[in-house]
């Protein structure tokens, strides 16, 4: 069965697809049966885990990631050596591999996309999307899943979108035979079941809390600070609007003894990927990031998520605080507004999703975003709580 999916961040799209494709695999030596595109190198690294992870007892079955940044040669040489029947990467890559006849799709039985809406509304990762999946056989199944997806590409949105190019595009990916194919005179058109949220107030977290503090932008690395030192937290991402205040930021928390790393696309492949699995190991507890891993990058310890920057739209606003709060569990997102664009992009939010985002109150109850096991994380650590005088805070544990 063909699926396009909605279901609010941290709640375990992957597992869905991930399992689905694993179950229904019938893996064939030296043939690509499961293909997985998605729109970062590091949410492809991410999915191969889980694949690999939830395969551990399928001993015949090989997985692999393609990604730019690393040379392509070594991806040929995989594919040459050990070729795996389920492939993860990113579009550009996974084009170039295909068009270069170094790895064939005639034989994929599963085509999933992940964070689709996203892949869609790039042009140029569109029309690779496209071109990749016509190189895929039309017997096959179709998966597409994201935490947001508007009316305009969805497929049953027809008359009613505004958004033809868009609407259009969908149809496109989703369509296996042409319209004007029929079987005993019966239009064979393909449409996928379609799971969407009813109520996009539905969307959000119900274990995050989530604030706002007005302030001027001179005044940001200041608070930033404050909240740092008062705050209790497991692991926190900071999000920033571009390479050069990723970079400045983390430069800045640094100096005021603020262990942090961050990581933005201005980096190597290997040094983000190398960054990526330390936070996500736990050997660092701040991240300064650039929304690269404001989508679908799951770290299961991080309760706090800091909007620096204003996203630029509710959807992004809605990817970057589903960093906290995963799976049912606890968390917080404080959002910095310090013009009237971040107003507009708040009040945006607020009727969207149907939340009221308060003011940061002097005082935070801690159980409200934490549900964590302090001597868990003090091992975690490598700290023991009976060499520590007073009430444990985060701040003890991290730089003791």
């Amino acid at each position: 069965m063909d699926v396009i999916c909605q279901a609010k961040s941290g709640m375990g799209k992957t597992a869905v697809f991930v399992l689905s494709t694993l179950q229904q695999i019938d893996p064939v030596p030296g043939q690509v049966s499961a293909l997985v595109l998605c729109h970062t190198r590091e949410l492809a690294y991410q999915i191969c885990h889980e694949f690999e992870r939830f395969s551990t007892y399928l001993p015949d079955l090989k997985v692999a990631v393609f990604y730019g940044g690393v040379n392509i040669k070594v991806h040929k040489d995989l594919l040459k050596n050990e070729c795996p029947q389920i492939v993860v990467g990113t579009p550009g890559r996974i084009l170039a591999l295909a068009r270069e006849k170094n790895l064939s799709l005639k034989n994929v039985r599963h085509f999933v996309l992940d964070e689709c809406d996203k892949m869609l509304e790039s042009l140029d990762m569109r029309k690779d999307v496209q071109d990749i999946f016509k190189l895929t056989p039309h017997d096959k199944q179709v998966m597409m899943f994201s935490a947001t997806l508007s009316k305009e590409i969805r497929p049953s949105q027809t008359e009613e979108s505004h958004c033809h190019e868009s609407q259009s595009v969908c149809k496109r990916i989703f369509k296996k035979v042409p319209d004007t194919d029929t079987v005993k005179g019966i239009s064979t058109e393909w449409c996928p079941m379609e799971i969407y949220v009813d109520d996009e107030a539905k969307l959000t977290l119900h274990g995050l809390v989530q604030h706002y503090i007005k302030l001027k932008e001179e005044e940001k690395n200041r608070k930033l600070n404050d909240l740092l030192d008062a705050l209790d937290f497991n692991q926190v991402v900071i999000f920033v609007k571009s390479v050069s205040r990723a970079a400045e930021l983390d430069r800045l928390l640094i100096e005021c003894n603020f262990p942090s790393i961050c990581i933005h696309s201005g980096m190597s492949q290997e040094e983000r990927l190398k960054r990526y699995r330390g936070f996500k190991d736990g050997h660092s507890r701040i991240l300064v990031a650039t929304d690269l891993v404001g989508r679908g990058i799951d770290i299961e310890r991080v309760n706090i998520v800091i909007n620096y920057d204003m996203p630029d739209s509710a959807d992004t606003y809605l990817h970057r605080v589903g960093r906290a709060g995963r799976f049912g569990t606890k968390g917080l997102a404080i959002t910095f507004v310090s013009c009237s664009s971040d107003v507009d992009v708040l009040n945006n939010v607020q009727s969207r999703f149907e939340i009221d985002i308060k003011q940061l109150p002097e005082q935070i109850d801690t159980s409200t975003y934490s549900n964590a096991i302090v001597e868990d994380i003090a091992f975690a650590l490598g700290q023991r709580l009976s060499c520590l005088d007073g009430p444990v805070t985060w701040t003890k544990l991290l730089y003791r």
